[in-house]
């Protein structure tokens, strides 16, 4: 539970104008990276905004929480959301990509008709508590048509309930200059008293973005096709194995380096040739194939070189694929300081 001073704390925090953040399920960081700035990429310098302070950070995952704190100067806690609440007017902005495995394409076994799977209700209480000026929702795009549309309607039904109109759309993460096919649901709400509208930002990179700027190739966030570590690379056995598969199997997803990744996931520790992740055909001659690495996965999802993983490789993995693109949310945030406060 949030200390009882925190009213006190909030009532000081304002005379500082700052705009106070709470962000839920943080994960690694890559949405608060985004929404703070002050990050470089692929040399691209994305400024900081002093207005933007995050109060509160947290997430139930405590390996998550750890890479958290190796990277911001204020630390995030881990808690359940369940157990969490705070006092009305704590908050301008509440953030949280709830978690999307029971929603995701990818997972075979998700259950979505299990409310403890539904954790928009807690995103929506919290939201309820606070009454901040906006709120910031994420997910995986098969939330949008998962059971015909049922749990996307609900979980907008949830928010506009507490008094907010929402506004929803699919970003393209290739559309902002990062090199990778991403498209993930954003969910914006503004509080009815405001009476304000909200327009998504437009694409950067592309033939629909403004300066017509070519998008980001996969080849930038590569810095050596051929990593030292034979880890990295896939047998002759497996090779041999995924030209023998049926037809109707994912085969060698290998990627082009000068188009852009398919979605990097959260297993790429344990993807296969015959997987639907993506991976690098780096000698054909020689059907050499082999996986990302982790800083590789980490650039591809637009986290800048500095940011630092706890944890073993399999724990970097998954929570590089977890994260929003860092590079993303910058852009949305700053749509959403523009147009909002």
């Amino acid at each position: 539970m949030i200390p009882a001073n925190s009213l006190i704390m909030a009532t000081e925090m304002k005379k500082n104008n700052k705009i106070k953040v709470v962000s839920l399920f943080c994960g690694c960081g890559g949405t608060d990276l985004g929404l703070v700035g002050g990050f470089s990429y692929l040399d691209k310098w994305y400024p900081a905004t002093r207005k933007i302070k995050i109060i509160h950070a947290s997430d139930i995952d405590s390996k998550v929480v750890e890479t958290y704190n190796l990277n911001f100067k204020h630390k995030a806690r881990v808690v359940d959301v369940s157990n969490l609440s705070f006092p009305e007017g704590y908050a301008d902005i509440v953030i949280g990509g709830f978690p999307c495995q029971a929603f995701s394409t990818v997972n075979p076994t998700k259950k979505p008709h299990h409310r403890e799977n539904q954790l928009f209700w807690q995103m929506s209480r919290i939201i309820g508590e606070i009454r901040p000026r906006v709120f910031i929702a994420e997910n995986v795009k098969g939330f949008y048509r998962l059971g015909g549309g049922k749990y996307f309607k609900l979980a907008k039904r949830s928010f506009e309930d507490k008094d907010y109109t929402v506004h929803d759309s699919l970003l393209n993460s290739s559309d902002f200059g990062v090199p990778q096919l991403r498209e993930r649901l954003f969910l914006i709400g503004i509080h009815n008293s405001f009476d304000l509208s909200f327009e998504f930002p437009k694409p950067t990179h592309g033939p629909d973005s403004i300066k017509k700027l070519p998008k980001t190739c996969l080849r930038d966030a590569i810095e050596n096709l051929f990593p030292a570590d034979p880890k990295y690379y896939f047998s002759k056995k497996a090779v041999e194995g995924v030209k023998k598969a049926k037809p109707n199997m994912k085969r060698a997803l290998a990627q082009n380096l000068n188009g852009q990744c398919l979605t990097i996931t959260s297993h790429l520790a344990k993807v296969s040739l015959n997987s639907r992740d993506p991976v690098l055909l780096v000698d054909a001659e020689r059907e050499l194939y082999r996986r990302f690495t982790p800083r590789e996965a980490s650039r591809i999802q637009s986290f800048p070189d500095s940011f630092r993983f706890n944890g073993s490789e399999r724990d970097a993995y998954r929570q590089i694929g977890n994260a929003v693109p860092p590079v993303v949310m910058w852009h949305l945030g700053r749509a959403i300081l523009k147009q909002i406060f």
